[in-house]
């Protein structure tokens, strides 16, 4: 036990930032400009790992194209990005709630109280993630800043068994859920400004990481249509009114033209642009994207 407290003590995320030993005595002004400039230091990080969320991204796309689906493992700070992550693609990208998933230690209690002993049991994130029914078509992402976490490697261990796409996001470099994971993404983020407050800089590289995957592998799927976002579900009046530009700015039309498509088609921002630039009924329109596998540019292909 000490000798893995020794290698908890010596993590780059958990030492002393000697930019920000002095944090008690600055100003407001002096403490918020110092504790900022640690946040620059996040996007170079997450971009030092580039190459190796593409490969996630191509990877976890082809597996989600083939009837697979994705979920996020981790504890704490870790565990709520996931969940977070992982709620936020139904509405924004329109798929069922199953495809992304958000499993943290602790359960639901977790998400707003902290229960950090839950971190340590390995064997909950196994039987967690089991309990999900993962299959070898499955893509399965662990997170965690220390990269050593009992229940992001245990959950990695019951995956990589079953022949899941595996995942490590981590932190710190040479980390031990690296060797339980088929890729492992490191943004090595370094001290934190309050030291071991893996909150900080760890958890907004993880946010970033998180996006970028999440968001890529929805742009692989045809869930976007340049950067607009097609497949929102319009539950609101302020997603209803998105819904109604979105359609304004792909099928060139007024928003009078673009609401009444939509409610024709049920407030399906794909289905009325094409229904207005093929001048299709919505039958029509729903039959050709089915042919498409519901990608609009696809169907949108051959309009000419």
């Amino acid at each position: 036990m000490t000798h893995a407290k020794e290698n908890l003590a010596s993590l780059a995320t958990e030492t002393s930032n000697a930019k920000t030993q002095d944090l008690d005595l600055l100003s407001t002004s002096d403490l918020m400009r110092t504790l900022h400039a640690e946040n620059y230091t996040v996007a170079d990080a997450v971009g030092a790992a580039l190459p190796e969320i593409v490969k996630v991204v191509d990877v976890t796309a082809e597996r989600l194209a083939n009837g697979g689906r994705l979920f996020y493992v981790g504890a704490g700070t870790s565990g709520r990005i996931g969940v977070l992550d992982a709620s936020e693609c139904p509405p924004t990208f329109g798929v069922e709630k199953e495809m992304v998933q958000g499993i943290i230690a602790g359960g639901r209690d977790a998400l707003t109280t902290s229960l950090e002993g839950v971190e340590d049991k390995k064997e909950s994130g196994g039987r967690d993630l089991g309990a999900r029914r993962v299959t070898a078509k499955d893509a399965v992402i662990a997170i965690a800043a220390s990269g050593r976490t009992p229940y992001a490697i245990g959950a990695l261990e019951v995956a990589r068994k079953i022949g899941a796409f595996t995942v490590a996001v981590v932190n710190v470099p040479q980390a031990e859920m690296a060797e339980h994971a088929d890729v492992t993404i490191v943004a090595a983020t370094g001290a934190e400004a309050l030291a071991g407050s893996t909150r900080l800089k760890a958890g907004t590289a993880q946010k970033l990481i998180l996006n970028l995957i999440s968001t890529g592998v929805m742009v692989k799927l045809g869930k976007v249509y340049g950067n607009l976002m097609v497949d929102v579900r319009a539950t609101n009046e302020k997603l209803r009114s998105r819904a109604a530009r979105i359609v304004m700015a792909v099928a060139d039309v007024d928003y009078e033209k673009a609401e009444q498509a939509l409610q024709q088609s049920d407030w399906s921002a794909k289905t009325a642009i094409v229904m207005l630039r093929l001048g299709l009924s919505v039958d029509q329109a729903t039959e050709r994207l089915f042919g498409a596998n519901d990608n609009l540019r696809a169907a949108l292909a051959s309009e000419n």
